[in-house]
């Protein structure tokens, strides 16, 4: 499902508007009513339930006058309190105003002296409260009374709706700068905004509903930002055909693992295994090749030179791309270490392999030390990433964590990371021209060509040692089967984090290891790949 900005959005109701002639009016009534359907989606039968309804001036208040209307007519007590006066509200919005003028209700003002009182009154009296005030054109930070209103109602635990995003909430960006209401649900209209999937704004929305208003559907396609879901996922790797074999799923070569660290390496190769390729072999330091041949049964082993006692050394390189020409995925960094000639191992064979190849871990460490005095890069906005200390020859999918991001951007620290992870993201995979999925809550999938998706299966128990390690074998088993790297990636992480969802349900959050989301993928792919057929680019 496409992701839009707030400008994106405003463009497709002003195209369907003038040039396919759907009156504003008509949009603003079918939203309305999507609202009204979500608020009897909470409270069952709305006759004699007090709904308040917060309006501001906009169209989004215009939208919380319509489904005020279409709860005052199934019975409902409905109060409105409007956060502007009366004759600045103007348009569509003007004209549902004046029809619950004339309909005998009462419009309760927000400036008024007494309306906090009024407000907490109504409040304490509520079965449910509508969020119109803001809408998507919302920017920096709800001051003053108003913000003192948005307090209040967070404060009540009553259930709230919010029309089209939470007011307080950013639509381009999901930041929160001050008040922000937190919504159970959100109703938002046509298609989703970047706001409502990207943190903090999600953490704000609740439960997002997507309500279609009419708009034609030849205007809601295109775009380049995307939402994962099982049915874009499951559109992407065709069934079985009934002769394959093993070799038609390709071979995927796992460097990793070191003293201690083995453990990691074995994930990842299990994990490729368990995503779908045919076959899978474990390259680890030649004195652990017993320990991880125990480890992962199925899986073939290779043992490699070592620098020093369960470390991989470069001596190991000539002997991995001899191997390579007959794989079809290399994934590097699992438990790998970080010993010197561990890491020029490492820059050597991304820069010199022929074929896809995963960097995860301890191959992200060996190259943001190497990145030294690399010069930067411009993206096409004019942004500056510096570059990477490699020239890969074949796709390259990075998969960091923020503080690995960081570390590779060198110029920002986690935190500043993760304050901009879709546009940290899209500009690294610009510049890096590889595919770079930024892991964390809502990860993020960035392809050099500007395709960007947004995963939002996953939760916290997922924080664990060996989770990444998991995901590495994935993103390998995907690009296995034949999956450009962009979707490889994205399917990867929509899976894995699906499967951390399933294990959380049996488990609990806290008692969720990495063990458990590999033993919960094949349900995952199961349940994403029924049919083999879906709907998503």
């Amino acid at each position: 499902m496409r992701l839009v900005t707030a400008g994106e959005m405003r463009e497709i109701d002003r195209q369907a508007i003038e040039e396919y002639g759907l009156p504003g009016i008509v949009l603003m009534e079918n939203a309305g009513r999507a609202v009204y359907r979500e608020v009897c989606d909470i409270v069952g039968t709305v006759k004699r339930k007090a709904v308040l309804v917060l309006a501001g001036r906009g169209n989004n208040g215009g939208d919380g006058f319509v489904a005020a209307r279409h709860l005052l007519n199934a019975g409902a007590h409905v109060r409105l309190m409007l956060a502007a006066e009366p004759d600045k509200v103007a348009g569509d919005a003007r004209v549902n105003l004046e029809i619950w003028r004339r309909l005998g209700q009462k419009i309760y003002l927000l400036s008024d002296r007494n309306a906090l009182q009024v407000l907490q009154l109504a409040l304490m009296q509520a079965d449910v409260v509508v969020d119109a005030l803001y809408g998507t054109g919302f920017r920096g930070v709800i001051r003053d009374r108003l913000g003192r209103v948005v307090e209040a109602v967070n404060e009540s635990g009553r259930p709230v709706v919010a029309v089209d995003i939470p007011s307080g909430v950013e639509a381009d960006t999901g930041r929160v700068h001050g008040p922000a209401v937190r919504a159970t649900r959100t109703v938002t209209f046509g298609l989703p905004k970047l706001g409502l999937v990207l943190q903090p704004g999600a953490a704000y929305a609740g439960r997002v509903t997507v309500a279609d208003i009419s708009l034609p559907g030849a205007l809601l396609g295109g775009g380049r930002r995307f939402l994962l879901t099982r049915e874009t996922v499951s559109s992407w790797l065709p069934p079985r055909e009934e002769h394959a074999h093993k070799g038609h799923f390709g071979h995927v070569l796992v460097v990793g693992g070191s003293r201690g660290m083995v453990g990691a390496a074995c994930l990842a190769a299990l994990a490729a295994l368990r995503a779908g390729a045919g076959l899978v072999t474990l390259a680890v330091p030649r004195s652990l090749q017993d320990v991880a041949a125990t480890r992962v049964t199925e899986a073939m082993t290779l043992g490699l030179p070592e620098a020093a006692e369960g470390r991989v050394g470069r001596a190991a390189g000539d002997e991995i791309l001899g191997f390579l020409e007959k794989a079809t995925v290399l994934a590097v960094g699992p438990g790998l270490g970080t010993h010197p000639e561990t890491a020029a191992l490492v820059l050597e064979l991304i820069s010199r392999v022929k074929i896809p190849c995963v960097v995860d871990a301890d191959g992200l460490n060996a190259l943001a030390a190497a990145r030294g005095e690399e010069a930067a890069r411009e993206t096409a906005a004019g942004e500056v990433v510096a570059a990477l200390p490699v020239r890969p020859q074949a796709p390259l999918i990075l998969t960091p964590h923020p503080g690995e991001m960081a570390r590779l951007l060198g110029s920002l620290s986690a935190g500043k990371v993760q304050e901009d992870r879709l546009g940290a993201a899209e500009r690294a995979a610009e510049a890096w021209n590889c595919v770079l999925a930024l892991k964390g809550a809502r990860t993020i999938v960035a392809a050099p060509d500007g395709i960007t998706y947004v995963n939002t299966t996953g939760n916290p128990g997922m924080a664990t040692g060996g989770s990444g390690d998991v995901l590495t074998g994935v993103v390998a088993g995907m690009l296995a089967q034949g999956l450009d790297p962009a979707r490889a990636a994205a399917a990867a992480v929509y899976l894995h984090g699906r499967a951390g969802d399933l294990a959380a349900e049996e488990k609990g959050e806290q008692g969720v290891i990495a063990g458990d989301i590999l033993e919960k993928l094949p349900e995952a792919l199961k349940e994403t790949f029924v049919t083999g057929e879906g709907t998503g680019r």
